[in-house]
């Protein structure tokens, strides 16, 4: 068995500074903003992970239903040599991919990339123990900024999961999609998970469940300001929306001011009023039609070749061709 790697991008210091940016970029601007990456520290990935079992939120088991019945499909027509997996957190879906491709014995290397170095370095050692045949290289970085240090390799097959494209909003998507093309040779393949427009009654109960386990999530980031830039919220203070913007197709979460509020943040030199009711937006999870991905891929050089759908139609798995 080779070794694992594990290349690192970007590092807390890096972070840190990402951090404070957006916090100053998103709290001084009209309306509030701060971006969903922050929801992710230890706390934050384990409510997540709770949140993924929660009988309201279908994606995850969604997507894990497509990709048990077509795996082995992808795996046969894209004939991968190397696995790229874009925020791959822990890598268990993936392994449905893996297991695929190693029946295929096409695989020859594995490479994950995500934000969190804790978190990757512990999903490159399983599957280096677990897949010895293959070459494992982690890289710690952020997905929308990473795709440099995707592996040269031939055959390549990028795999982003579990609807995480729909935080990006669609002058993002375009960049991201353009930078995916542009990291590929044509005849490489990109594997996208998307979450589908449906009832807005029930994506709005997917992000306010009725155990409150979506709102202390949205609360935590917060938790993060607090200690990582020193700032006093009260998280218990602000309340929890989920709301269907209808024109944008988008949920949009929110934590909103329960009462009038003076926050500082002493690491930014930083205070920040709040009105009762004020809202800052923390999320948006863009849902889609199939003729927006085929379109948008369309425009960053990709040919849709595949759309596949689990049984009850809320999610698609998309595969596309680098043309």
């Amino acid at each position: 068995m080779s070794e694992p790697e594990l290349l690192v991008r970007f590092t807390e210091e890096d972070a840190a500074r990402a951090l404070r940016t957006d916090a100053r970029e998103g709290l001084t601007d009209s309306p509030k903003w701060l971006s969903p990456k922050w929801f992710y520290d230890a706390a934050g990935s384990e409510l997540f992970e709770r949140i993924t079992t929660l009988p309201e939120y279908y994606q995850t088991r969604a997507e894990q239903q497509i990709l048990q019945r077509r795996a082995l499909e992808i795996a046969e027509i894209t004939g991968a040599a190397t696995l790229v997996e874009l925020g791959s957190g822990s890598s268990e879906k993936t392994r449905l991919l893996l297991e695929a491709l190693r029946k295929t014995e096409t695989l020859e290397r594995f490479v994950p990339l995500d934000v969190s170095g804790s978190a990757l370095r512990a999903a490159v050692e399983s599957i280096a123990l677990d897949y010895p045949e293959l070459r494992v290289r982690g890289v710690v970085d952020d997905f929308t900024s990473g795709l440099s240090a995707l592996d040269a390799g031939a055959g390549r097959l990028v795999a982003f999961l579990g609807g995480t494209i729909g935080n990006l909003l669609p002058a993002e998507r375009a960049g991201f999609f353009a930078a995916v093309r542009a990291a590929l040779r044509p005849g490489e393949w990109l594997l996208l998970g998307t979450d589908l427009v449906k009832d807005p009654g029930r994506l709005v109960r997917a992000y306010g469940d009725a155990q409150g386990v979506t709102a202390e999530f949205n609360r935590n980031v917060l938790r993060v300001l607090n200690r990582e830039l020193g700032a006093d919220f009260a998280p218990e203070r602000f309340r929890h929306v989920a709301l269907w913007n209808a024109e944008q197709e988008w949920i949009e979460m929110r934590l909103r001011a329960g009462r009038p509020m003076h926050v500082r943040l002493p690491e930014l030199g930083l205070g920040v009023d709040f009105a009762e009711g004020e809202e800052i937006r923390t999320e948006i999870s863009a849902k889609f039609r199939h003729g927006r991905v085929r379109d948008e891929l369309g425009v960053a050089g990709f040919e849709l070749r595949h759309w596949w759908l689990d049984d009850a139609e809320d999610f698609a798995l998309s595969l596309a061709v680098a043309r």
